[in-house]
């Protein structure tokens, strides 16, 4: 792997630094939110305003980070940057319809089927990515399957142990 040497002066350290300002802004933002959020401890002694407070402070770490890097020349020692010149866009479009798909009928259709859903159409963009077939009838019955085996357990996980109510088809526990 070759090893990109970027200057201060390089093209990159302005998207980087105005990157880092908006991620600056952005977290100041969310640190006034976090403020005006109850405090009053809740359960094991965390309030609501907890996590609003470390993804703000997460956020302004990390762009305080990124303009560090970009004020002393960027990233200079990152290797060359791997992948298409540009977006592929059918690989986006099948892998944005599934998740699309289980927002809208995942309260019509119970959280298994659409999450059985948006994996079929999702890896679907993933084989199209990788410049593979998207998929004969026999593969989508295999990902169907394989959705249904992934999803069918994180829903009893979550309802039967965890008691955590999500969306389902048949008003019982278990689809």
């Amino acid at each position: 792997m070759s090893e990109q040497t970027a200057s201060p002066n390089s093209s990159q350290s302005p998207t980087q630094i105005g990157i880092a300002l908006l991620g600056l802004a952005l977290s100041f933002l969310m640190m006034w939110g976090a403020n005006g959020i109850s405090s009053e401890a809740g359960y094991a002694g965390v309030g609501p305003n907890f996590l609003p407070w470390v993804v703000a402070i997460f956020l302004a770490a990390c762009s305080a980070w990124l303009l560090w890097e970009a004020l002393t020349g960027g990233y200079r020692h990152m290797p060359e940057a791997s992948g298409a010149e540009s977006a592929d866009w059918h690989a986006f479009a099948w892998v944005s319809a599934g998740v699309l798909a289980n927002a809208a009928l995942i309260n019509v259709a119970g959280f298994v089927l659409s999450c059985a859903l948006c994996f079929v159409l999702a890896v679907r963009g993933l084989r199209v990515s990788q410049g593979e077939a998207a998929g004969n009838l026999s593969q989508t019955l295999k990902d169907c399957v394989l959705g249904f085996l992934i999803a069918a357990p994180v829903f009893w996980l979550f309802t039967l142990f965890l008691s955590i109510n999500l969306p389902n088809l048949t008003g019982t526990p278990w689809l």
